[in-house]
């Protein structure tokens, strides 16, 4: 058996093909047997223009076609397609998802904050120990999750429009910084004194525990810190040409490490886990929970 998970965020897209391994009720595995990434960067003009420009467009058609021939080609059993901050905003969104469908037969649902944490929490909820805290922290091209979770409960969960793209730089950042702070001071007030680790996921944390080349997941401020300081000397070029980061890559992490140290640095976590997983693999076991449901197995 084979799920296909379509990822259409604000600066890439990706395709994830997986064959179900154990096809156990309590023990699901996957296999990923094919993952193709895109840089689409939809959010560099809605996030300025509000409506996705007609090169995007037909970037857009043509990527879903080449991930529709794919998922034919594996023989999927089902597929899902969802896309985030950048449709969310896009003036013109939804007649561009209706070209689509007509296009290529491709559905594509878009999904608001609440379902992406949603979604997220069908795989981080794997990560969690029935005795510790968790402060997992989602930072995407147009938004950062943040999901609170004791004994495995998640105690609170909240959306804020800015990203590794969206808001870098502008007025609007401060403004957003301050509420994410004021926020998790609120709502972490139940965990006072008691230990909280991090959880991070995003395609920027999760090249930046390869770059740091640590091999059991877990990263610490200081790591972050020296990467984010190191990073900043470098040009666009150097980091292209001498880290081999791709150049949606090259210009989105800095702004993304610092998402993440600020959120760490307020709620006082000194260390992150980062599982290397995200919204397609939740998309995953989501599909599994449904062919469960319809009685299939």
């Amino acid at each position: 058996m084979k799920f296909a998970a379509i990822d259409i965020g604000s600066n890439g897209a990706r395709l994830l093909i997986s064959s179900v391994l154990n096809e156990d009720k309590e023990n699901i595995s996957f296999k990923d047997v094919e993952y193709t990434r895109f840089p689409l960067r939809l959010g560099k003009d809605v996030f300025e223009d509000q409506k996705i420009n007609n090169k995007k467009r037909e970037q857009l058609i043509k990527l879903m076609q080449a991930f529709k021939l794919l998922i034919e080609l594996h023989e999927v059993d089902d597929y899902m397609a969802v896309a985030t901050s950048a449709f969310r905003e896009a003036k013109n969104g939804e007649q561009i998802i209706k070209e689509v469908k007509e296009k290529t037969g491709v559905k594509i649902e878009v999904i608001e904050g609440a379902k992406e944490a949603e979604i997220l929490h069908y795989v981080i909820s794997q990560q969690l120990t029935d005795f510790d805290n968790y402060l997992h922290i989602d930072v995407g091209g147009g938004s950062t999750e943040i999901n609170i979770y004791a004994h495995r409960q998640k105690i609170a969960s909240r959306s804020f429009a800015m990203g590794s793209i969206r808001n870098v730089g502008s007025k609007k950042n401060i403004e957003i910084l301050k509420s994410m702070q004021e926020w998790l001071q609120v709502q972490l007030v139940p965990l006072q004194n008691m230990h909280v680790t991090a959880i991070g996921t995003g395609g920027n944390i999760n090249k930046s525990l390869s770059l740091l080349k640590v091999k059991n997941q877990m990263l610490n401020k200081d790591q972050l810190r020296k990467l984010q300081l190191h990073l900043n000397t470098l040009s666009f070029h150097d980091k292209v040409n001498l880290l081999e980061l791709n150049p949606d890559r090259a210009d989105t992490i800095v702004p993304a490490l610092t998402i993440y140290l600020s959120i760490m640095e307020w709620a006082n976590v000194d260390t992150m886990q980062v599982p290397e997983v995200g919204l397609k693999d939740g998309m995953m076991i989501m599909m599994w929970q449904k062919y469960l449901a319809n009685g299939k197995i």
